[in-house]
């Protein structure tokens, strides 16, 4: 059976370099607008009950290739682990599962943060979120417990910081404190640029501390 989006994706995340590597780290908003078909205000009544919600959506930048065996970016690159295994693109089906917090609705669109989903990608359905049944304390981490951490200490000089729209000025700073590097790249010396809204952000990280250098 073939599924259609119900919504598409509007946010700052423009390519994938830069997106948060899960949902619920960066609050950051997105606009989840509903197709003209499921614009339809009876479909989302009740949904202002809960907090937070389920996003099933598809990777848009995927090229359909699939391999039993992928690379996690967080150990390095180097280390081959089962598809099902991680939560990378590259899939059978390329689903991805986000869940986010549900700021506010509005005609025909979802105001959410915390989405780690590019600007434009598809959103195949829309459930609520369940602590009493989603939420698991005790669960196990597997080999995603061995990370590096997004505790980065943000240098912005100020007279960066002041082209960038001041309710965003936030989430770009908490975005840049989870270190949008690859895992395997360590090079003090290099400048990294990462696309956030009509903005290219540069910066350079040396010893747990990130640097903006530029903004165009």
């Amino acid at each position: 059976m073939e599924i259609e989006p119900v919504a598409f994706i509007e946010n700052d995340y423009t390519e994938k370099f830069g997106i948060p590597r899960q949902s619920g780290l960066v609050e950051l908003p997105s606009r989840i607008v509903f197709t003209e078909k499921y614009a339809d205000e009876n479909a989302v009544r009740g949904l202002s009950d809960f907090t937070h919600i389920w996003l099933i959506w598809g990777f848009s930048e995927t090229d359909g290739k699939f391999s039993p065996t992928v690379r996690p970016p967080r150990l390095g690159g180097n280390v081959r682990m089962g598809v099902f295994a991680t939560r990378s693109p590259y899939r059978p089906n390329p689903l991805g599962l986000s869940v986010v917090k549900l700021e506010r609705i509005e005609r025909g669109a979802l105001i959410v943060t915390g989405a780690d989903i590019m600007n434009g990608s598809p959103i195949y359905d829309i459930k609520p979120y369940l602590p009493y049944a989603d939420s698991i304390p005790n669960a196990s981490d597997g080999w995603a417990l061995s990370r590096r951490g997004g505790n980065l200490r943000v240098t912005f000089p100020e007279e960066l910081l002041v082209l960038i729209p001041e309710e965003k000025r936030g989430g770009l700073v908490e975005l840049l404190a989870q270190d949008p590097r690859p895992q395997y790249q360590n090079d003090p010396k290099r400048v990294y640029t990462m696309a956030f809204g009509e903005f290219q952000v540069s910066f350079r990280i040396d010893n747990e501390i990130l640097t903006v250098t530029a903004i165009k």
